[in-house]
């Protein structure tokens, strides 16, 4: 979660005029003329309580102002599901996840969920993948991280003290939760830059920058920055050549945050999951193009032998004996219902159609910006459905931030940022479709960018200049 401050009284509060104008006297529940005469304050806790519809139409209105998620391509997180989807999570947003005990059909749910991608991503023995729920990718990737870390402090017990900063190989996109995790872990960020027009991991490279303190290598099944794919098959061969001449036996986590529930379906016959020997562990979100509202994701380990025993915390709770491996403790069930109901609701063909559905969309959408002829393609959306396009060389007059900038106003989110090191001259523009991102909407995203081109065009130079200033948008 981000960090906030506390109230800035200076910039912060308003005066008791504004304040008391802020409250529409129609708010109060029977009475309009015997509405509160002032606003409860904004940063503290007001002295009395107010009646429900009031509290919730002070929220509401304030949450107007919010863009409109379903317009928010810059997301990968979902954002439509059925009614009944809805309805189910509602049900359980009072179960606590934790309490097995308590709630022992809902933990088991969650198994069924484990078992059915752990058959999803050809586990060689299904029954014996472990696997967990998380809050999302982000929890499932610190997770995979410390058990790359454990196995290799066991592996290394007799040549290294327990201080030893190990190091994990990964490529310069990878999103940000796996910088997190080097730094709070204390694991050495060894990062392939992109070269050229290579915007992800190179095989050979990573295997050169592994030594006898690698934990693993980390492969991106869907890259945020382009949505394309990282060759794990060549990465995984890459490595088994650097055993056969070193003897060094580096595992390898595949981050199938997008990807992981896009390519069973799209790409059935691409090898990145357990079909490889050397991949250990793979995580994803089930609240990505796993189709669930935010609040889940999933990691899983090929056998228990992956995941130390001594990372599982066996917790007396509530009277019963509960295995859990997971940095929260406490949270709803709700996502993880939601989760099981989309299995069932959709199954293999389901999720393909659905998946399918996502990537056809953005292959012509992208098809029909390259026909603009202001812009050159990064990717297609022949991968992940997401693709990232930057102006054409003998465009002058804007650039991707003015683009963003100017769609923003007709309410479409679209980011645009600099890539990292080695290609920072390169910015660009990213699309994600998702499921309820529609032809038709599409449609109404090239007639937008069609009506201000002209206006673009007619700049006598882009309006962005504080180039310094320009972050990688991570999501």
């Amino acid at each position: 979660m981000p960090l906030h401050r506390g109230a800035q009284p200076h910039r912060d509060e308003h005066s008791e005029e504004r304040r008391r104008l802020a409250l529409n006297p129609f708010y109060g529940e029977a009475d309009p003329t015997a509405a509160m005469t002032t606003a409860p304050p904004r940063h503290k806790l007001p002295e009395g309580p107010l009646p429900p519809l009031t509290a919730y139409r002070l929220v509401h209105d304030e949450l107007m102002l919010d863009g409109n998620s379903r317009l928010n391509l810059a997301t990968f997180v979902t954002t439509w599901m059925e009614p009944q989807a809805g309805v189910l999570m509602g049900e359980c947003q009072d179960k606590n996840m934790i309490d097995k005990d308590e709630y022992p059909r809902t933990a088991e749910l969650e198994r069924r969920c484990v078992a059915m991608l752990a058959d999803l991503w050809n586990a060689p023995d299904p029954s014996t993948a472990v696997g967990c729920s998380t809050t999302g990718s982000s929890e499932a990737c610190m997770l995979a991280g410390l058990a790359l870390k454990r196995r290799w402090a066991k592996r290394n017990a007799d040549r290294y003290p327990a201080t030893a900063r190990p190091n994990l190989v990964m490529g310069v996109n990878v999103q940000v939760c796996w910088e997190k995790f080097c730094n709070f872990w204390e694991v050495e960020a060894r990062q392939v830059p992109m070269d050229g027009e290579r915007f992800h991991l190179d095989p050979q490279a990573a295997a050169e920058l592994c030594d006898e303190n690698t934990i693993g290598v980390v492969g991106i099944l869907g890259s945020t920055f382009d949505g394309s794919y990282e060759p794990i098959a060549e990465l995984c061969a890459a490595l088994d050549a650097l055993q056969e001449r070193t003897g060094l036996d580096i595992p390898v986590h595949v981050d199938g945050a997008s990807g992981g529930m896009v390519a069973p379906f799209l790409d059935p016959e691409l090898q990145w999951d357990f079909r490889l020997p050397r991949v250990s562990s793979i995580n994803t979100s089930g609240h990505k193009y796993g189709l669930v509202y935010p609040g889940v994701g999933w990691a899983l380990w090929r056998t228990s032998d992956e995941l130390p025993e001594e990372l599982v915390f066996r917790v007396n709770y509530l009277g019963g004996d509960m295995p859990t491996f997971a940095l929260n403790f406490s949270r709803p069930g709700a996502q993880v219902v939601a989760q099981y109901y989309t299995f069932l609701r959709l199954g293999r063909d389901g999720y393909r159609a659905v998946q399918q559905s996502a990537r056809d969309v953005a292959c012509g959408l992208a098809r029909s910006v390259a026909e603009l002829g202001d812009f050159r393609l990064i990717t297609r959306g022949d991968e992940l459905p997401v693709f990232a396009f930057t102006t054409n060389p003998d465009v002058h007059a804007y650039d991707v931030f003015d683009v963003s900038r100017r769609l923003r106003e007709h309410g479409w989110l679209v980011p645009a940022y600099t890539f990292p090191a080695n290609r920072q001259d390169l910015s660009v523009l990213r699309v994600v479709c998702r499921n309820g991102f529609s032809s038709d909407l599409a449609a109404l995203l090239i007639e937008d960018l069609k009506l201000l081109l002209p206006e673009l065009r007619s700049q006598k130079h882009p309006l962005s200049h504080d180039r310094p200033a320009r972050t990688a948008f991570h999501h």
